[in-house]
């Protein structure tokens, strides 16, 4: 899918040109169609659009926020999770710090794939077999206990793993939670539709012309942190990497 920034270009673009569309429909239209009547049975019919479109994009707005909310909250957990599978398993003994290793490795390489942009903590070369949280849960179940302790440390561990690994899914499923494209088109072809009818009734002058510039920016500006908010591990404004990296750095301890 394309980029925010570009989806939202072209939405200005889309609305803006349509508002120019309705400056030069103008003149084209005959006299007694612009009566006062006329004009008041316009601003009825785009009244209506505009109160629908203003309901949608608040709509899009929140459920965005807590797309961007819930997964921000699921890697602070998540990462809480990965320091907790850490010191039980430092509990268990020191037959457990190649697993320690892998969850350390993991955690490099999951800040590394999301967060590129940002300079890694730490320098580790990570081998594909470490990438995968079932490599971790593979070694959980390889090992022995050999008291009740470390049996019940064992089984500890083995929860926490999977409450990590249901915290991954959710992740992914809330990034794949995107706004439908024909939604998106929809809601273009409203705002058209709105400002074609501004450009149409407005006097042509740089003052209109500026307001309408601005309105459809401002426009773009709320699809662009729509489609921002609900792909919050891609563009400009994504979730923090914080909780991870606090973790990374609570590892091995």
């Amino acid at each position: 899918m394309a980029s925010s920034i570009t989806i939202a270009a072209i939405v200005f673009v889309c609305v803006f040109g349509s508002a120019l569309l309705g400056t030069l429909l103008r003149s084209l239209v005959p006299i007694d169609h612009l009566t006062a009547d006329s004009k008041d049975t316009v601003k009825v019919a785009t009244g209506l659009i505009g109160t629908m479109a203003a309901l949608v994009l608040g709509l899009l707005t929140a459920s965005a926020k807590s797309t961007f909310d819930t997964l921000d909250s699921e890697i602070t957990q998540n990462a809480a999770h990965i320091v907790l599978l850490d010191r039980v398993l430092a509990q268990y003994g020191p037959e457990t710090k190649e697993t320690r290793d892998l969850i350390r490795q993991a955690v490099v390489y999951r800040l590394k794939l999301t967060w590129p942009e940002e300079a890694s903590p730490v320098q580790i070369d990570v081998p594909e077999t470490a990438q995968s949280l079932e490599a971790i849960q593979a070694h959980l179940n390889a090992l022995s206990p050999q008291n009740d302790t470390q049996r019940a440390l064992r089984s500890r561990a083995i929860s926490i793993s999977g409450d990590i690994a249901g915290s991954r899914w959710l992740v992914l499923a809330q990034v794949a939670d995107a706004i439908p494209t024909p939604f998106l088109i929809v809601m273009v072809l409203w705002l058209m539709v709105l400002f074609t009818s501004f450009g149409l009734l407005a006097p042509r002058n740089a003052t209109v012309m500026a307001a309408l510039a601005l309105c459809a920016l401002s426009v773009a500006g709320s699809i662009f942190l729509i489609l921002e908010m609900s792909r919050p591990l891609e563009g400009v404004i994504k979730v923090s990497s914080a909780p991870l990296r606090y973790a990374l750095s609570q590892l091995g301890k």
